[in-house]
């Protein structure tokens, strides 16, 4: 994998010092197997520049002060998670399928992590793909308390590609739960509700207010029918960016800064990105290049040629690239939805002459599944009759900022519920005018259908459902616990919108 490349290093290492300037893009690699020593990840935090001010935010990071933590298929995931902070916090592996006590939700997993203690972690990884890992104790990944989390297919050592990993962010110097305050005018969101792990104490809130028609199974060939049913296209109208952030960062820079990437001309990439923001979605242009997309949310797709990828919040994409032969730079930018505001790397060859990019381009349109509609799963669902139809109705509106999902908050809700062994259906309607991304804990699942059309989708973990739309997806229960369901918008969690999903016995 290419390191890291930093400009203006002098002025970097005297403000980041020298354990922030190590090379993220490098990696920490694991040969963890079942009862080998740990890979310690550290909890911490750390100074990043944003806007040429120094910004103190969380550090989530391998032992060896590298950025992202890699692993190969059929290794074990041993690893020791440090608490180094004078608070509690507790860490999601993000896409990954644990047994439930190690997945990291506080309340359905394991109890938060208190200062200066230490979790261990131990379970086989079965799939390779791009994950991540964060924060889920309050709003700590909004202060960036996440990082990028790699397991490598054995099977792709022999492929002559460079491996490069951008991590989108969305940043405010402004603290997270006086956002929330603001947004919610003081009341309604967390009120009376316990986000586990929150501390309720710390908020300021005297702030002003500034289904599916026929159920279809994988294995069906659905690749002829009109994809009509987008009835949740958001140029159709919509709420987006219910925040704008100081700064929007890949790889923890700007593009005052951005990061540079040496490639080989005519090389062959592969691109691997990771929407870590906690309230934006992306679009992901790669501008004069063209690409296929391999993967999505860790499973692999059949490969479809895109140069713009809508990509949402904890959703992540891998793109084959291959650079055109000859000197040149060429910006891979992350723009963000329903605004100007941007940011990226830059990929360039030893002589290429790289020009400054500004924060600001043209205006983007707000994402949808457009994408979604075209992709198919590598290695879909087996055929299996469907044994429960669970609904997910999302509520709530940006006036009072109050999100739930069936119409309650997360501690007012009724869990749903399901047996070990089901095939099982699960209908979300977004009966709100904001998109959400939505995240199920422990399990992958298909994207079955869009609106009323059916699909045989990708397999995922993380799915948009447009404003006044529906998705639905199918998965197996094959995990047994309690395992959250929910928003990834970092503040629409907070102020609800999550619900959990239970095994009966």
């Amino acid at each position: 994998m290419a390191p890291f490349s930093f400009r203006a290093m002098t002025r970097r290492q005297a403000l980041l010092g020298s354990a922030a300037a190590a090379l993220l893009g490098a990696g920490a690699r694991s040969s963890a197997a079942a009862g080998s020593a740990p890979l310690h990840l550290l909890v911490g935090r750390r100074t990043i520049e944003v806007n040429r001010k120094a910004a103190s935010v969380y550090s989530l990071a391998p032992a060896s002060g590298q950025r992202v933590a890699h692993f190969t298929r059929g290794q074990h995931f041993t690893v020791a998670l440090d608490n180094r902070l004078s608070e509690p916090t507790l860490v999601h592996w993000h896409g990954l399928t644990p047994p439930v006590a190690q997945d990291g939700m506080p309340g359905l997993s394991q109890p938060p992590l208190a200062a200066g203690a230490s979790y261990a972690y131990d379970f086989p990884l079965k799939r390779a793909g791009t994950f991540w890992m964060h924060s889920h104790v309050g709003l700590q990944r909004a202060k960036l308390l996440a990082a990028p989390l790699i397991i490598a297919d054995p099977k792709e050592a022999a492929h002559d590609e460079q491996e490069i990993v951008v991590f989108l962010s969305d940043f405010s110097f402004r603290e997270p739960e006086e956002i929330l305050a603001q947004l919610s005018g003081g009341h309604g969101a967390m009120a009376g509700m316990q986000m586990p792990g929150m501390d309720h104490g710390a908020m300021n809130h005297a702030m002003p207010m500034s289904g599916m028609s026929g159920m279809v199974m994988p294995g069906m060939d659905h690749d002829a029918m009109p994809m009509n049913a987008m009835s949740g296209d958001m140029s159709k109208g919509g709420d987006v960016n219910d925040i704008d952030f100081d700064a929007y960062l890949a790889n923890d820079r700007t593009l005052a800064d951005p990061q540079v990437v040496r490639v080989a001309p005519g090389a062959r990439v592969r691109l691997r990105v990771i929407n870590g923001a906690a309230a934006t979605n992306f679009w992901l242009d790669l501008g004069a290049l063209s690409g296929q997309v391999i993967a999505v949310d860790g499973d692999p797709v059949r490969p479809v040629s895109a140069s713009r990828v809508e990509l949402a919040m904890a959703q992540r994409v891998d793109l084959r690239l291959t650079l055109p032969r000859g000197q040149g730079a060429y910006p891979v930018l992350a723009r963000r939805e329903g605004a100007v505001e941007r940011t990226g790397i830059v990929l360039a060859t030893e002589r290429a002459k790289i020009r400054k990019l500004t924060p600001n381009g043209d205006h983007a349109p707000p994402i949808g599944l457009a994408l979604e509609a075209r992709l198919r799963a590598g290695a879909p669902l087996a055929a299996q009759a469907l044994s429960r139809t669970l609904r997910a109705d999302l509520t709530g509106d940006m006036k009072g900022y109050d999100w739930g999902i069936n119409g309650k908050r997360y501690g007012e809700d009724k869990p749903l519920t399901v047996r070990a062994g089901e095939r099982v259906a699960l209908i979300m309607r977004n009966q709100t005018m904001m998109a959400h991304p939505m995240h199920l804990h422990g399990h992958r699942f298909q994207v079955a259908a869009i609106g009323d059309t059916p699909v045989a989708g990708a397999m995922r973990d993380t799915i948009l459902v447009p404003a006044m739309a529906s998705v639905t997806v199918l998965f197996d229960a094959d995990n047994p616990g309690q395992w959250l369901l929910h928003c990834h918008n970092e503040y629409h969690m907070a102020a609800g919108m999550m619900t959990s999903i239970r095994y009966e016995t």
